[in-house]
C-alpha cells in the first residue's frame, strides 16, 4: 500500500490563470478515482483477488469455493459491517457527506450488478457453467467501471448535454452551468472560491485553511516565533488534510502490529519541508539581486551628497573592494545637472590612484554661493577609465545643493508608497528642499482609507522637527501584520503648514514677537526685503499627502504556497532505504497520537508477535526505487506466496472442523483480510471530513473485486477448459 500510495501521489506542475495572471500549481498526475479504483482497489483487496487465481489453478483449473466465497463474504462484510462502524464512530454533533457523489452513485451501480452479472451467467444464461466469453466479459466490466466513474467525476460525455442553467460568477459575467436554467448569484468572496478550475479551487482552499490555522496558532502561542508557528500549521494542515484510502490502511496496519502512527514522521517531514522552503526563498532572492563583478571593483560610497550653498567644499569618498594587492587607478569628474559648473560649482576632473592595501580615496568638490534665492539643484559625479579594478554600482553620485537663504518646502519625495504588511514600522520620509536655514517643525496626522486605524494600522499624530541644515525626517508607521494571502489596502498621511520655530540666528520665528517671521518684523522691512524675507519663509510643497498600500508579505506568500504544495501527508508512508525499512521492522512504536509517548504493553505484543512477518517484508525494494513501482511488484509477488500459505491453512483448517470451504471463506478468511479496512475505514471516519475514504470507497472496491477477482479466475479456467474441449461448471449453490 506504500508503494501504492507513493506511485499514485506523483505530482507535476501546471499553469493556471487566476486573477488574470499566469501561476504554476502542483497537481496530482492520478486522477483521485481512477487511482481508488485501480491501484488503490487493487492493493486492498490483493488477498481476495490472488486467493481466487492462485485457488483455481492450484486445483488444474477446477472451480473452487474458498476464493469466490472470500470475494462474497468480504463485499457483505464491507457493505454491512464497515459502513454501519463508520456511521457509530462519528463524533457527536458532526457530519461526513460524500464529497464526489457522482462517482459514489456509479460505483454503487456497478456493485449492485456485478453480483447480479454473477446470478445471469450462473443461472440463466448458462446454468452450471461459465464460457470464455461470460468470464472475458466479467472482466471487461473492470475497465468500463474505471471509465464510467472518471466520466462521471470529470463531467464528461453525457454531461455537456445536460440542461444548462446560468450563474454569475465573481466578475458579475452571466456564465453557463449545470443546473435548472435559472440564473444563480455567486457567493461572495471569501465564503467559496470561485477560481474557474479543479486544481485552483483545491488549491485557494489549502491556502485559506492553512492562514486560517497559522492565525489560531498565533492566538493560541503568542510566545513563539514565526517559523515555529509555520512548522506547527503545517503539521496541522497534514494532519487534517485529506488522505487516500491507502495512507490509512497503512496507518491501520502500522497501529495492528505496534509500529505505531505517523505522528512523529509527520513532524520531522513538516520541519524539514519549512527549512528547505525558507532556504529556496533565499537562493531567489539571492539569485535576483544583480551579480557583483568578479575580482577588485570601485565605486562611490555613498552615491549621493546634499550639502548647502554656503559649505564652501565637501568631500567625496571612493572605495575599493575585493583584492587589494594591486595598485588600481580610476579617474573621476563633474557633469552638469540643473546646477552649472562656474555658477554653482567648481568643476573638478582628476585620477585616483590606490596604493597595494589601500581600500578608499577622496577628492574635494567646491560649491559656489551667491546671494541670490535659487531653487535646489543639483550635479553628478562620474568615475571612468579604471585600471586594476572594474566599475561596481554605484559608479555615478548625486550632488544635490541646498540654499541657504531659505527656510525650505516641506514634502513628501513622492505621492504612492507600497509596502508589506510584514514590515512592522514603516519610516515615511520627509523631505525639505529649496534651503535648509532654520529649525522648522512640521505637522502630520494619519488619515483611514481602505486600511482602518487599529485593525491594519496604528493611527498617529504629532509634529517632526527639522534642525537648522537638516534636510530629511522619517515619521514612523506601525503596520499591523494579518498573515494575509492577498491583501491591498491603503491609508494616508498629511502634512500640515510648516512653522519655523528658529530662524538659524537664534532669533525666534513665526509667533515670536519681533522675530524674522513674523508679521511685525516684516510690516516694518522695506518691501523689497520684506518680499526676500516671505520668500525665506518655510513652506509645504505639491505632495502634501502620501498613500500609502499595504500589499501581502511576499515571503509569506511564497512560503504558503510552497507549504500548501508540500502539505501532503501521503509521501510520509513510503521509505528511502533497505536500511530504514529494517529499522522500523525491529522498532515496536507507540499507537498513541502524541510522538513522545512511548510504546504500551500491548504495542510491544503486537509487535513481538508480527516481528517475522515484518523482517521478511523489510526485504521488499525501498519505495524511493523506481518511483515506487519496483516495490509493487515485488509487494504482490510477496502478497501472493503468503497468500498461497493462507489459503491451504484455511482448507486445511475447514477439513478439521468439518465445515465447507465456502463457509470458511465466507466466515473466517473473508473476515481476515476485511480487518485491516474495518480499523482504515474507523480512522477515517473520525479524522477526515469527508465520508469518501471511508464510505465511498467500499462500493468500489466491491465491484473491482468481482470483476477482476473472479473474472481474470474464471476467463482463465473457460480459457483452459475450452482448449481441452470440455465445458467449465460452477456450482452456482442453492
Amino acid at each position: 500500500m506504500a508503494a501504492i500510495e507513493v506511485i499514485t501521489s506523483r505530482e507535476k506542475e501546471v499553469r493556471v490563470r487566476r486573477n488574470g495572471s499566469e501561476q504554476i500549481i502542483v497537481v496530482r498526475v492520478w486522477n483521485e478515482t481512477v487511482a481508488n479504483l485501480t491501484l488503490m482497489a487493487l492493493g486492498s483487496s490483493a488477498p481476495e483477488i490472488l486467493l481466487s487465481v492462485i485457488e483455481i489453478a492450484g486445483k488444474d483449473f477446477q472451480a473452487g469455493d474458498l476464493g469466490p466465497g472470500t470475494i462474497v463474504g468480504s463485499a457483505a462484510y464491507n457493505l454491512f459491517v464497515i459502513i454501519a462502524i463508520c456511521v457509530a464512530v462519528i463524533p457527536d454533533g458532526e457530519v461526513r457527506k460524500i464529497k464526489h457523489l457522482r462517482v459514489f452513485l456509479v460505483t454503487a451501480t456497478w456493485s449492485v450488478f456485478a453480483y447480479v452479472w454473477l446470478y445471469l451467467i450462473l443461472a440463466v444464461i448458462s446454468p452450471s457453467e461459465v464460457e470464455v466469453w461470460e468470464g472475458a466479459v466479467t472482466f471487461l466490466f473492470f475497465p468500463a467501471t474505471v471509465m464510467t466513474a472518471y466520466i462521471a467525476d470529470r463531467r464528461l460525455l453525457v454531461y455537456k448535454y445536460l440542461k444548462k442553467g446560468y450563474r454569475v460568477n465573481e466578475r458579475g459575467v452571466i456564465v453557463e452551468a449545470e443546473g435548472d436554467g435559472s440564473v444563480e448569484m455567486a457567493l461572495k468572496p471569501g465564503d467559496e472560491f470561485a477560481t474557474d478550475d479543479e486544481e485552483g479551487r483545491e488549491l485557494e482552499k489549502s491556502r485559506r485553511e492553512y492562514i486560517s490555522v497559522l492565525r489560531e496558532l498565533r492566538r493560541q502561542h503568542p510566545q513563539e516565533d514565526l517559523e515555529t508557528v509555520e512548522r506547527m500549521a503545517l503539521e496541522t494542515l497534514m494532519s487534517r488534510g485529506p488522505k487516500s484510502r491507502a495512507f490509512y490502511r497503512v496507518a491501520a496496519t502500522r497501529k495492528m502490529t505496534g509500529g505505531g502512527d505517523f505522528s512523529r514522521k509527520i513532524s520531522e517531514r513538516a520541519q524539514s519541508d519549512l527549512s528547505e522552503v525558507k532556504a529556496e526563498i533565499q537562493r531567489r532572492e539571492s539569485e535576483s539581486l544583480s551579480p557583483e563583478p568578479k575580482g577588485p571593483t570601485v565605486r562611490f560610497d555613498p552615491n549621493h551628497y546634499t550639502v548647502m550653498e554656503n559649505c564652501g567644499s565637501f568631500e567625496v569618498r571612493v572605495i575599493r573592494r575585493g583584492d587589494l594587492s594591486g595598485e588600481v587607478t580610476v579617474e573621476y569628474s563633474t557633469e552638469d545637472g540643473t546646477a552649472e559648473a562656474g555658477s554653482d560649482y567648481v568643476a573638478t576632473r582628476g585620477r585616483l590612484a590606490f596604493a597595494h592595501g589601500e581600500a578608499e580615496k577622496k577628492f574635494s568638490v567646491e560649491v559656489i554661493d551667491d546671494d541670490v534665492f535659487e531653487e535646489d539643484e543639483h550635479f553628478y559625479l562620474r568615475l571612468s577609465s579604471p585600471q586594476g579594478a572594474a566599475l561596481a554600482s554605484p559608479s555615478t553620485a548625486t550632488v544635490v545643493i541646498l540654499d541657504d537663504d531659505h527656510s525650505g518646502v516641506f514634502a513628501f519625495p513622492q505621492r504612492d508608497f507600497e509596502l508589506t504588511e510584514s514590515v512592522g514600522t514603516f519610516e515615511l520620509r520627509v523631505v525639505r528642499t529649496a534651503g535648509a536655514r532654520g529649525q522648522v517643525k512640521v505637522p502630520y496626522w494619519t488619515e483611514d482609507g481602505t486600511a482602518k486605524a487599529g485593525a491594519q494600522y496604528e493611527e498617529v499624530q504629532g509634529f517632526v522637527v527639522f534642525e537648522n541644515n537638516e534636510t530629511e525626517k522619517f515619521i514612523p508607521l506601525r503596520i499591523i501584520e494579518e498573515d494575509s494571502y492577498e491583501k491591498d489596502v491603503l491609508f494616508y498621511v498629511n502634512l500640515g503648514e510648516p512653522e519655523l520655530v528658529d530662524d538659524g540666528a537664534g532669533r525666534g520665528g513665526r509667533g515670536a514677537r519681533g522675530g524674522r517671521g513674523s508679521a511685525e518684523h516684516l510690516v516694518a522691512l522695506p518691501d523689497q526685503e520684506a518680499a526676500v524675507a516671505i520668500r525665506g519663509l518655510p513652506r509645504a510643497g505639491d505632495l502634501t499627502r502620501a498613500q500609502l498600500r499595504v500589499k501581502e508579505s511576499k515571503e509569506f506568500k511564497s512560503t504558503v504556497d510552497k507549504l500548501v504544495q508540500r502539505a501532503n501527508a501521503s509521501i510520509i508512508i513510503g521509505t528511502s532505504s533497505w536500511k530504514e525499512q529494517f529499522a522500523e521492522a525491529l522498532t515496536a512504536s507507540s499507537g498513541s497520537d502524541e510522538p513522545e509517548t512511548p510504546p504500551s504493553w500491548s504495542d510491544y505484543v503486537l509487535h513481538v508477535i508480527t516481528l517475522f512477518w515484518k523482517i521478511i517484508f523489510a526485504f521488499v525494494p525501498p519505495t524511493d526505487i523506481g518511483g515506487g513501482y519496483l516495490c509493487f511488484v515485488v509487494s504482490i509477488v510477496c502478497i501472493g506466496l503468503v497468500t498461497a500459505v493462507i489459503g491451504d491453512v484455511a482448507a486445511h483448517f475447514g477439513c478439521t472442523l468439518g465445515i465447507k470451504d465456502s463457509v470458511t471463506a465466507i466466515v473466517f478468511v473473508a473476515l481476515g483480510t476485511s480487518i485491516p479496512d474495518t480499523f482504515a475505514s474507523k480512522v477515517a471516519a473520525i479524522q477526515d471530513r469527508t465520508a469518501d475514504a471511508s464510505v465511498g470507497n467500499v462500493t468500489g472496491s466491491n465491484a473491482v473485486n468481482v470483476f477482476l477477482g473472479i473474472g481474470v479466475a474464471w476467463t482463465l479456467a473457460a480459457a483452459v477448459h475450452r482448449a481441452r474441449g470440455e465445458p467449465f461448471h460452477v456450482d452456482p449453490g442453492k
